[in-house]
């Protein structure tokens, strides 16, 4: 059995995973997607520095260990002559390897590599226990591919001109001045608008021109006239034309009913569930972007090297101990939420990936129609237009929400069916919803079945346990984001605190 520790090199959101435990970097450096600004809200050159220093942490020969990455190509570009002349110089023929098929690979030394690609599509593939499956892995950006497609034969079809969906998003984000990766920011405007052809007709435009980042003028962005149509309607639009490109080019590719899917894309909520109409089954992992590039790279090589098809867990972050003076009471925490008190809730091991699943989140009464507004202006401290998630006892979902299928990890947005829920309802009538059941977080669903039983109301109010920065990864990150927010009352593990 060999033993495998596995490195993504991201443009900064650098992580390692060695099948236990998944190391965020942003969560320890506090800083979103691990991107250092300068006044002018770009990313310091200099502090590219970042990157060659975690290289030679890890790109070191350590006993007998086999050393698994990939890499964005933003993640290597200031560093990629320094790693290929020195650490790498004997692997230069990974700048080269493009795979045909989902297990190809390179593998020489103690160095194991893969596509960018490969590694999201690996990722979902064994996370959904799928025995055949098709795979969709689409990205703004990656190393040899934006998008493709892999059929239960694990052939790889490049989409990557056809679909570069991730780059106009990101685009549009940089456009609406969301910034890069601000593309969930773009995708809660989504409700507010209603489609506009003149928009379709610009991204229509931008794909069938095949305009590369590497050569795109933003100076082009004057052309598109934000100020005469709105924001909206540009959310709306690029929303519909995602999904239109999606039937287009993907559905025609089907070889079976089941379909994995991820890359940043696939945190797409609408995306999703529109997947769920055209396959009987649609599996989502939690960390769907490049945060879990490093886990899809080690169950690659694990799976080739030992013949093993190894399961992440959900939880795989720290497990933090923590001793405070008074223990919870779960009956006495739901109540106070029906009260009207927000709590932060922090437990175990933290999430892998960006949604918050019941260990490190905020919780609040979804009845509440102004909660959304509080919430957003007094704790998260963000735009005023971004919804809230609903964290709703499984056997409970179809009561309220209008899809045919659980979502565990908050992966699709569906219409909301009853009005007793205004707080996570968005202004269009949906919710991105999270269902759970005592096997996937037991505390966490005997809180719900709490409020439950005071309210009548199978769920809670879900976000991310965070204030303008990463979500909190110990618990004195907790205890220091409760401390400057609005936050009521704050659980760690079986303690409470209060102000």
């Amino acid at each position: 059995m060999k033993k495998i520790i596995s490195v993504a090199l991201n443009l900064h959101d650098h992580n390692t995973y060695n099948g236990i435990f998944h190391n965020q970097r942003e969560r320890h450096t506090r800083i979103k997607h691990n991107l250092p600004l300068n006044n002018k809200n770009k990313v310091n050159v200099d502090d590219y520095k970042l990157n060659e220093m975690f290289i030679k942490e890890y790109f070191k020969k350590t006993n007998d260990n086999i050393l698994s990455f990939t890499y964005t190509v933003g993640g290597i570009k200031k560093s990629k002559d320094n790693l290929f002349n020195t650490i790498l110089k004997e692997h230069k023929e990974i700048l080269n390897f493009k795979p045909i098929k989902l297990f190809d690979y390179y593998f020489k030394g103690n160095i194991y590599y893969i596509d960018h690609h490969q590694s999201h599509a690996v990722h979902t593939l064994f996370n959904s226990g799928f025995d055949e499956s098709d795979i969709l892995a689409i990205d703004g950006i990656g190393a040899k591919f934006r998008c493709i497609f892999v059929n239960k034969n694990k052939d790889i079809i490049d989409l990557s001109k056809q679909l570069p969906i991730g780059w106009l998003w990101n685009e549009m984000s940089k456009l609406l001045g969301f910034g890069s990766l601000g593309a969930s920011k773009l995708m809660g405007l989504v409700g507010y608008g209603k489609i506009n052809q003149y928009y379709y007709d610009v991204f229509e435009t931008l794909i069938l021109n095949n305009i590369e980042e590497k050569s795109y003028n933003t100076n082009k962005h004057d052309l598109i006239n934000i100020n005469r149509y709105g924001k909206e309607d540009l959310a709306f639009t690029l929303q519909k034309f995602t999904i239109d490109k999606i039937k287009q080019y993907v559905y025609p590719l089907k070889s079976c009913n089941n379909i994995c899917l991820a890359g940043g894309v696939a945190y797409n909520g609408y995306m999703n569930e529109e997947f769920t109409k055209h396959y009987e089954n649609v599996f989502v992992p939690p960390a769907v972007g490049d945060e879990g590039q490093s886990l899809g790279t080690y169950q690659h090589a694990n799976y080739i090297l030992n013949n093993n098809k190894h399961k992440t867990n959900t939880f795989a972050g720290v497990d933090y101990n923590y001793i405070g003076n008074e223990e919870i009471n779960l009956k006495e925490v739901a109540q106070a939420i029906a009260n009207g008190k927000i709590v932060g809730w922090f437990q175990g091991k933290s999430e892998s990936g960006n949604r918050a699943l019941g260990n490190r989140s905020i919780l609040a009464d979804p009845r509440n129609p102004n909660i959304k507004n509080i919430i957003n202006q007094t704790i998260k401290k963000r735009e005023d237009f971004r919804p809230f998630a609903p964290a709703v006892l499984e056997e409970h979902y179809k009561e309220y929400f209008d899809t045919n299928s659980p979502s565990p990890y908050m992966s699709r947005i569906c219409k909301v069916k009853s009005n007793k829920v205004p707080g996570i309802t968005h202004v269009d009538g949906t919710a991105r919803i999270q269902t759970v059941n005592k096997n996937f977080n037991k505390k966490f669903y005997n809180l719900i079945n709490e409020f439950y039983k005071v309210t009548e109301i199978p769920m809670l109010l879900n976000t991310s346990f965070n204030c303008q920065e990463p979500i909190v990864e110990t618990p004195e990150d907790a205890i220091k984001t409760f401390n400057k927010t609005n936050l009521d009352l704050l659980v760690i593990n079986s303690y409470i605190l209060r102000k």
